[in-house]
């Protein structure tokens, strides 16, 4: 095979056959097609789309091309989660910890944040000493051990992938589905799980601005699960305003404590009672979803969740003295406050332009590689459809420096608009698709 005619034959529409798809994947991982023909093809790909047979064949040669992950010794369903990526989404913090307090073991890779879409990886490196980069050993120990693994994906874990993905950041071609989708579901598959659920953010804070797009991503990776014997379910939530209050790493692990220990915002705790009921009702641990539900509450009000968290922080070589003290969390020197001009209801709390903000104020990286603060970041003090006063915080800045918090406070404003009448704020879970 030449990897030309492959570029052209999807270039011109065709559909590509499983054997050319395996013969582009595993030539792309032993560095023989070079990478000016890859973002052909990718290019190819966007503009043309792939079916749901190649896209299935997309995903499982990527599978094909790394590690595929035998969890089978842990039980008989080990269950995983993936959101699409939002602002101020800590669901797994608090998620992970509830669901193995139920019983279902959690074996989860997590990335860190690129852009405004923050990273489970980031927030949880906030803690002192624990540790993200384990070896296969240890993720497997740790899961059979206490249920819970949060690390970060092996190298040799689904590499085609990483090679792709490369080629789509820099050539035009990140926002196509099938690849977005294939993607996914690669790092997924090879990382083991018996079922996963996928938390499908749409709105102006997701990259899934439709929920046209973001069901179709949801079926799209839905098929691609069950054409290799995986169970999966997607979530369709709202990121129209950032989830929870908290946005930024540390702050965001705090409002996760907080959540754990019974105090936490309802909008988070609906994502996360709504997913983790369908792990459990998947794994077989309940017959309904009301049932998971009610059993994901119990485990919270009891602390069995904290627990769970406690000794998750533990395993990986973090120290859980911060759930007591807060304090011990990176704290960022400048604090102050957005202060509303206007009287009225909140209609408008727009999650992408928070984002950005966070990321110019140290809490999120432009480029891969880049560090980030930990400490800063925002905590809002109101959302959609509460009322506000002139000279009620709408928000607290958390910065390094004044000039940051003040560059912020001009940025943050643009995220609310005001109304006189009353605002009603959409639905935080909006559809499941199973």
């Amino acid at each position: 095979m030449r990897a030309v005619d492959i570029i052209t034959a999807k270039r011109d529409g065709q559909e590509l056959t499983t054997a050319e798809i395996d013969w582009l994947i595993s030539s792309l991982t032993r560095g023989e097609i070079p990478d000016y023909q890859m973002a052909a093809w990718l290019m190819a790909v966007y503009f043309r789309g792939m079916s749901s047979r190649e896209t299935a064949d997309l995903t499982r040669s990527m599978v094909a091309s790394g590690r595929h992950l035998d969890l089978s010794a842990i039980g008989a369903f080990v269950a995983d989660k993936h959101s699409t990526g939002g602002v101020g989404d800590k669901t797994t913090l608090v998620l992970a910890p509830l669901v193995a307090a139920a019983g279902v073991p959690m074996a989860k890779m997590s990335g860190r944040g690129l852009g405004y879409s923050g990273g489970t990886l980031d927030k949880l490196e906030s803690i002192k000493g624990f540790r993200c980069e384990l070896s296969i050993d240890e993720f497997v120990e740790g899961v059979k051990r206490i249920g819970l693994v949060v690390a970060s994906q092996t190298p040799d874990m689904a590499p085609a992938d990483g090679k792709l993905y490369a080629l789509r950041d820099v050539t035009g071609t990140v926002e196509s589905l099938p690849l977005i989708a294939s993607s996914i579901m690669s790092k997924k598959i090879a990382a083991g799980a018996n079922g996963v659920v996928l938390d499908v953010k749409v709105g102006r804070g997701a990259f899934m601005k439709t929920m046209d797009d973001a069901r179709a991503l949801a079926v799209a990776m839905r098929n691609i699960g069950e054409s290799v014997g995986l169970k999966v379910r997607a979530v369709l939530s709202g990121m129209d305003q950032p989830l929870g209050f908290a946005v930024g790493n540390a702050l965001e692990v705090r409002e996760a404590v907080e959540t754990l220990k019974g105090e936490g915002p309802q909008d988070l705790l609906e994502v996360v009672y709504i997913i983790g009921a369908n792990l459990l009702e998947m794994a077989g641990k309940v017959r309904s979803l009301e049932e998971g539900a009610e059993m994901l509450r119990a485990r919270l009000e009891s602390g069995a969740g904290l627990a769970k968290f406690i000794e998750f922080i533990e395993n990986q070589g973090g120290d859980p003295a911060f759930v007591d003290n807060i304090a011990l969390l990176p704290t960022a020197p400048v604090q102050t406050d957005l202060l509303s001009v206007e009287r009225g209801y909140l209609a408008a709390l727009d999650a992408e332009t928070i984002g950005k903000a966070s990321v110019e104020i140290g809490a999120g990286r432009r480029k891969k590689g880049e560090q980030i603060d930990h400490a800063v970041g925002f905590v809002l003090r109101a959302k959609l459809g509460d009322r506000v006063d002139i000279g009620q915080s709408l928000a607290t800045i958390h910065a390094a420096r004044e000039q940051s918090a003040d560059e912020s406070k001009a940025a943050l404003m643009e995220a609310f608009r005001i109304v006189p009448d009353p605002f009603q704020p959409p639905p935080v879970v909006i559809d499941v698709v199973a």
